[in-house]
């Protein structure tokens, strides 16, 4: 009766010795299907706002995380960060964008279509300046001619 008892637990109770090995083929699949779809996002994300930027032959700045992004499009409205800037709020916005007193300022990157009024640039650049952006970026497209 004893040998029975043995033999059974050996069919049914034994324990499986757990498995060296794993299969990583679907998570390099995984993997591989994110990256491929991040690569193609990212610049989509980089700039929503469609500008038709002017050419320049100017040294690329370093992007820090810092920055923030003032668009104008063509029609001439404002853009913080694509969030479009009804007309007359933009000194309210700005100074939400600030901070607190006496607080460093982010860098500004302005992106100016081709196509707008040299004013109208101006007066942006000139309430980023009353608002205490000083440190003001024109953003451009690379051209390989001397103008």
């Amino acid at each position: 009766m004893a040998m029975g008892l043995a033999s059974r637990r050996k069919g049914r109770g034994a324990r499986r010795a757990p498995m060296a090995e794993i299969n990583v083929t679907p998570f390099v699949d995984v993997m591989l299907v994110l990256l491929i779809i991040f690569m193609v996002t990212a610049p989509l994300l980089a700039s929503g706002v469609p500008v038709d930027l002017p050419e320049s032959r100017a040294n690329p700045i370093d992007q820090t995380p810092d920055q923030v992004t003032v668009a104008i499009d063509r029609e001439g409205f404002v853009y913080i960060d694509d969030q479009r800037i009804e007309k007359g709020y933009l000194p309210r916005a700005l100074e939400s964008l600030a901070g607190p007193e006496g607080g460093e300022r982010p860098l500004v990157n302005l992106r100016a279509d081709r196509n707008i009024d040299w004013g109208r640039a101006m007066a942006v650049m000139g309430e980023l300046n009353r608002a205490g952006f000083n440190s003001i970026s024109l953003v451009t497209t690379g051209s390989a001619e001397e103008p």
